[in-house]
């Protein structure tokens, strides 16, 4: 018997999923698999495609495991797309002049992006936002363009946006419906979304459509609009939606739709029963074209069902379309009847305009959720989006309002039926995941999370809490448990950590947000180098990412050290006229020194010139490290005083400057009993006796108090430095990601008595490593802002605007109050109707 051959054209998203449902259903064993596709790539995350932009490389985005194709026989031809079907023959022809024979033809084609029929739309410098291709395109004509507009506001129309202006251009985004996002919020969504967008520094044209595209010469230089406007651009982007590639089917006779579509039945078998359409090229039997990957791979299951079973009961009769996104930073889901289309529904609105928060639920006349639009606040999407069709057990206004609002909700998903859909882009039911205990189990069992990812937050509320302490779905270790691997083993890349000791299924990615800056820290806290040298730069929070601390409406504030609050007249002067000749905003800190605020990130490094020159230094107010340690002016000039406090708070300071920890550190040294530095708030505190020193730990002043223990009293300066030494790298070492020291403590087996016994008297046999560890931070110091003043290649990274380094953000502006600045907050605040 010959073996039956199975051609897919094309190797996208949903192609990739087809191979993958073959391949588990034992097809690949069976039959020759064949692949055209038209990209110079395998299937990569398209969902995911901006991520480009933010240092994700088109093999990080590739959906195709190393090996796959050799694994499972599957031919796959790149760079080839088919170009001519004969159904008579039952062959395909390729671009490069390949035929192959077939018993079994799967369209996965796709779609294409629409570019209004316009003047001009062929002018140098318009794009669409559809491939990798198309972004790298964009990328390199960005660098000699300051303005850039996208046509259409939907969802990739706003990626599109996000992404311009991520590459420095001034945005503008043109739609022709009346509010951004048409099809999947409503008028309110719509306004919030519209407000906060605007917020950011992006021009929004709601209601117009492009007339034309203008030239000069070959390239672009302008948008005529529709209400007779015009745009002076040097980019356009065509965002305007997608329509089916169905032309390989239309040439060879198979029935497509009148607005375009292959016409399938439900099992996806187009008009030739040897030929089946999946994905956005397919019209399904409901009379829809889906532009959603979870359809498409329901849709590729189903032909996979039937390949290996031609007796299989397998059928799409249609999909879920609900959507949840972050969009330039802001969450947007819909799901259901969105629209309240249902005869008789009602809407139940929640809308904070002056915090961008827009919620609207539909109800039925029978009390039953029919569905919901979520702007700016989606954390409840996936627990709303289950309960869709059913009546929720609670009322529904409790299910928008916020927290401390109204009621208490007591729902959450373990109220949820077990044949709720929680993973709908694999269709993946909460009883189907209730039989696994970790995250990675159940990814690999069932892949839910594994798409879009919105539902992985109510998957790990659904999991057994004991059981699974790894840090994140990437690790299964602790925060302490990676420190001592990386101590231990001498690791300094994250990606070697990862590839060596993390999870199966999360090897060979690029880690997620939670334990990218965890072992970004702990690389730095054993002394790696400077913070953002090579992918230590890429593992770092926000504001480590410049060496200062980001501020609400996109500026920077500059807080030099100021050990003890000592400071001379001189540096006083320097500080005063560095504040006035950048205009910046200057207060005294509770801690002892003086933050200057509105600094923009192409500023920065003439400011820390001046800084430096005089003798100053980076105070670490933006990194989970030491921030102050406060003082009293002790014995020197108070007249209760019994130790010299400032003295004892510079060493302090100078000592632990730049020590990366889990957390960020207070302190604070007391000349006297009276306590007047607040030592016993901070997580070391130390105060002064007849006889030397008390030292206490643990305290926190935040959120939630708590007043510090007593580790050890009359120390010496000696004793007393040699016991901080190893408190504080003790606590590095053993401490989960963000825990406070005042937390880490009361979680600590033995409490201080533990500690005690670590630290004081060596139970653990450690105290000398730890003496070292610190020894080795001691002598290996150095000043971050000197350190990148000192390299070209470093200081690249401080402008506004990679392709217009000079040009300053003008997004930050500011408004004059008490004789100095604030931010304008005219720009960031959502104006409208009061919250109700």
């Amino acid at each position: 018997m010959t073996t039956p051959t199975i051609v897919l054209v094309g190797h996208g998203m949903v192609g990739q999923h087809f191979l993958e449902a073959l391949a588990e259903r034992g097809v690949t064993g069976r039959a020759r698999v064949v692949v055209l596709c038209e990209e110079p790539r395998p299937a990569y995350d398209r969902v995911q495609l901006t991520s480009y932009f933010s240092g994700r490389t088109p093999d990080d985005l590739s959906l195709v495991e190393d090996g796959f194709m050799a694994r499972h026989g599957i031919e796959l031809h790149l760079d080839d797309p088919a170009e001519h079907i004969d159904r008579a023959a039952r062959t395909v022809t390729s671009r490069g002049g390949r035929t192959f024979t077939y018993d079994t033809l799967v369209l996965a084609t796709g779609s294409y992006p629409f570019v209004p029929p316009v003047p001009g739309r062929d002018a140098e410098g318009c794009f669409v936002y559809r491939t990798i291709e198309d972004l790298l395109a964009i990328e390199e004509y960005a660098k000699n363009s300051r303005t850039g507009v996208v046509v259409g506001g939907g969802l990739l129309g706003l990626e599109a946006a996000g992404a311009l202006k991520g590459l420095g251009l001034d945005t503008h985004i043109v739609e022709f419906a009346p509010r951004l996002m048409p099809v999947q919020v409503d008028d309110g969504g719509g306004a919030a979304l519209l407000r906060t967008i605007e917020g950011m520094g992006l021009a929004v044209h709601t209601g117009v459509g492009t007339q034309e595209i203008v030239a000069d010469g070959p390239a672009v230089t302008g948008m005529k609009l529709s209400d007779g406007s015009t745009l002076a651009t040097d980019l356009v982007v065509f965002s305007a939606g997608v329509r089916p590639r169905d032309q390989l089917a239309r040439d060879t006779g198979l029935a497509v739709g009148e607005r375009g579509g292959i016409v399938v039945d439900e099992r996806c078998r187009t008009s030739d029963p040897d030929v089946y359409a999946i994905g956005e090229c397919a019209l399904a039997s409901d009379g829809r074209v889906y532009g959603l990957v979870a359809p498409g791979y329901d849709m590729a299951k189903t032909v996979a069902d039937v390949l290996a079973d031609r007796t299989s009961d397998s059928a799409f009769t249609g999909a879920d379309t609900s959507t949840k996104l972050k969009l330039l930073g802001v969450d947007v889901a819909s799901f259901g009847d969105a629209h309240g289309t249902a005869e008789g529904c009602l809407d139940v609105v929640y809308s904070d305009s002056r915090s961008g928060v827009y919620k609207k639920l539909v109800v039925g006349a029978d009390g039953a959720l029919l569905g919901g639009v979520l702007v700016g606040d989606a954390d409840s999407y996936g627990m709303l989006r289950p309960l869709t069709g059913s009546v929720p057990p609670v009322p529904p206004e409790q299910l928008v309002l916020p927290a401390g609002a109204g009621a208490p909700v007591a729902l959450g998903p373990s109220a949820l039926p077990d044949e709720a859909v929680i993973c709908s882009c694999h269709n993946v039911t909460k009883g189907e995941i209730c039989t696994h205990t970790t995250l990675p189990e159940v990814k690999k069992c069932t892949k839910a999370g594994t798409g879009c990812g919105s539902c992985v937050k109510v998957i790990g509320q659904l999991l057994p809490q004991a059981a699974d302490q790894g840090l994140c779905g990437c690790f299964s270790y602790t925060r302490s448990e990676l420190y001592e691997i990386v101590r231990t083993l001498g690791l300094t890349s994250y990606a070697e950590l990862l590839d060596s000791h993390g999870r199966e299924d999360a090897r060979g990615g690029d880690g997620c947000e939670t334990c990218k800056p965890a072992v970004g820290s702990i690389l730095a806290s054993l002394g790696n180098g400077y913070i953002l040298d090579g992918e230590q730069g890429a593992l770092q929070d926000t504001n480590d990412h410049f060496l200062a601390n980001l501020q609400r409406n996109g500026s920077y504030s500059i807080v030099p050290r100021i050990p003890g609050g000592e400071v001379t007249p001189e540096k006083l002067i320097v500080i005063g006229e560095v504040a006035r000749d950048f205009g910046l905003y200057t207060k005294i800190t509770g801690g002892q020194r003086i933050d200057m605020f509105g600094a923009r990130v192409d500023q920065l490094p003439a400011i820390w010139t001046r800084l430096v020159d005089a003798g100053f230094e980076s105070g670490h107010a933006y990194g989970k490290s030491l921030r102050t340690v406060k003082s009293c002016v002790g014995q020197t000039w108070c007249r209760y005083g019994v130790q010299d406090s400032v003295r004892m708070a510079i060493d302090l300071e100078l000592r632990y400057r730049g020590l990366r920890a889990p957390h960020k550190l207070k302190s604070a040294v007391s000349g006297c009993a009276r306590e007047c530095a607040e030592a016993q708030s901070k997580d070391f505190g130390v105060i002064a006796t007849a006889n030397g020193w008390n030292l206490y730990v643990g305290g926190n002043g935040g959120a939630t108090p708590r007043h510090a223990d007593l580790l050890a009293q009359d120390l010496s300066d000696a004793e007393l430095v040699r016991l901080i030494d190893r408190f504080l790298m003790f606590y590095i070492r053993t401490a989960d990601r963000l825990e406070r020291t005042s937390v880490w403590l009361e979680r600590l087996e033995g409490g201080l008595d533990h500690l005690r016994d670590v630290v004081v008297h060596d139970s653990l046999g450690l105290c000398g490593e730890l003496e070292a560890m610190m020894a080795r931070h001691v002598a290996g110091y150095r000043d971050e802002w000197a350190e990148t003043l000192d390299d070209p290649d470093r200081l690249r990274r401080f402008v506004s605007f990679v392709n217009a380094p000079d040009a300053p953000d003008p997004s930050v502006r500011f408004v004059p109050e008490r004789d100095q600045i604030k931010p304008d907050l005219t720009v960031l605040t959502l104006e409208g109707t009061p919250a109700r």
